[in-house]
């Protein structure tokens, strides 16, 4: 079985001209500066992730660059069982990444964090996430964070959220195809707070840090309804090979690929890996049809 699907990854992106175009466009080996896909860790049941986990890496392992604990879940599994999955992913050249769990630990004092980041790393970890949000601390604190990170040796991720009140979303509608639609003013509130959020990004990683990740969730949920110009805006300040995008379904992988070509940063969950290579190895500015109708992505 495994072997039949290993043929088919290797068929199918073989048959889309995957590795031979041009020099540029060719998707590098790994380690990657940019096109990386970070992975969510399958942590449905705890018991046997360390199973479900080799048996995913063992079809996809040459695609995924990080591998990421989502939700704090790493809280809740022994230290054995954490070493094991951050020694197997580092077996596939990948880093391991923690989810935004930092915060909770600071409400025990900045010891305690220090503690944690130092635990992080004997457990295997190579990435710290900062929730930059969500920990409502200054910004010289978030900046002395991104330094204890990389002073312990691991690599320092802030994340950043976009939020949009629902207004600024165009509404996709039952219209006519090219039906004019009349402009809706956006609130200026948000213009300033994306503003805000690549300054506090950029002192970031002046600071150090190594990526920004961007929760763009609100604007994310369809493609339709992705604000093109504030994406834009973060790409152009930040830089592409600085920033990660998580990506909440295939269509707005797609987007993305399709807008940034496949040098751009992606978070998914597992089991949309093979889709976002797909895309990655499709060339999306040659051709518009939409790659998500093929049946490998029913398999």
């Amino acid at each position: 079985m495994r072997r039949w699907r290993e043929e088919v990854v290797a068929l199918s992106l073989q048959g889309h001209g995957y590795g031979h175009g041009d020099e540029a466009d060719d998707r590098p080996e790994k380690p990657r500066r940019y096109g990386v896909t970070e992975m969510r860790s399958p942590y449905y049941s705890f018991r046997s992730a360390h199973h479900a986990l080799q048996e995913i890496l063992d079809s996809i392992g040459p695609f995924v660059d990080g591998l990421k604990f989502s939700g704090g879940s790493h809280s809740l599994m022994g230290k054995e069982l954490i070493r094991e999955i951050t020694d197997l992913a580092h077996k596939h050249d990948m880093y391991v990444s923690t989810g935004d769990w930092a915060e909770h630990l600071l409400r025990q004092g900045p010891s305690s964090f220090k503690q944690y980041v130092q635990e992080c790393k004997e457990l295997g970890f190579d990435t710290v996430e900062l929730n930059a949000g969500s920990l409502k601390l200054p910004e010289e604190a978030i900046l002395r964070l991104v330094r204890l990170i990389k002073n312990s040796g691991l690599r320092a991720k802030p994340l950043f959220s976009v939020k949009f009140d629902s207004s600024d979303i165009p509404a996709s509608g039952d219209r006519a195809f090219g039906a004019y639609t009349v402009p809706v003013k956006q609130t200026s509130e948000r213009v300033e707070d994306v503003d805000l959020l690549i300054r506090r990004a950029e002192r970031c990683l002046e600071a150090g840090a190594d990526m920004i990740m961007i929760d763009a969730d609100d604007v994310c949920q369809r493609a339709d309804s992705l604000r093109a110009d504030v994406i834009a805006k973060i790409v152009g300040r930040l830089g592409l090979d600085k920033t990660m995008f998580e990506t909440s379904n295939a269509n707005t992988s797609e987007w993305f690929v399709k807008r940034y070509s496949p040098r751009v940063n992606l978070f998914v969950d597992h089991s949309e890996v093979m889709n976002l290579e797909r895309l990655r190895g499709f060339d999306m500015r040659r051709s518009s049809p939409s790659l998500l109708t093929s049946p490998f992505f029913l398999m």
